[in-house]
């Protein structure tokens, strides 16, 4: 079974700054798209960035600038680095990994972590 476990959220004061980690473990051959997505109360789940395995990576336009995606492939891990936050940016903040099972690709899941809650208040 594989699983994402999210970590580093937590309350930020706006303006600063706060550093979010996912790691995938489990059995698996190798790890495609990783990304974070968020959910703010009486909203619907929006993507914040995507990072594909050759580090591509593609951003919401409310967040271009200030947050910055990576990802250490020999750690399995994906990381969010959120920078001059805002109130709005509060939400619980979810990862997502597309999960390849085998060599030819041919097997793959989609898994979605149990998400960190994000609260910007001053």
């Amino acid at each position: 079974q594989v699983q994402l476990a999210e970590s580093g959220g937590g309350l930020v004061q706006p303006g600063g700054s706060l550093r979010l980690s996912c790691a995938a473990s489990g059995l698996f051959f190798s790890i495609a798209d990783m990304g974070w997505y968020r959910q703010a109360p009486g909203k619907q789940r929006e993507l914040v960035a995507r990072i594909a395995r050759g580090a591509f990576t593609n951003y919401a336009d409310s967040v271009k600038g200030r947050f910055t995606i990576s990802r250490d492939n020999s750690k399995n891990t994906v990381y969010l680095q959120m920078n001059s936050v805002k109130p709005e940016d509060t939400a619980v903040y979810y990862c997502n990994a597309v999960i390849i099972f085998d060599a030819a690709f041919s097997r793959s899941l989609e898994v979605w972590g149990q998400g960190t809650q994000v609260t910007t208040s001053s």
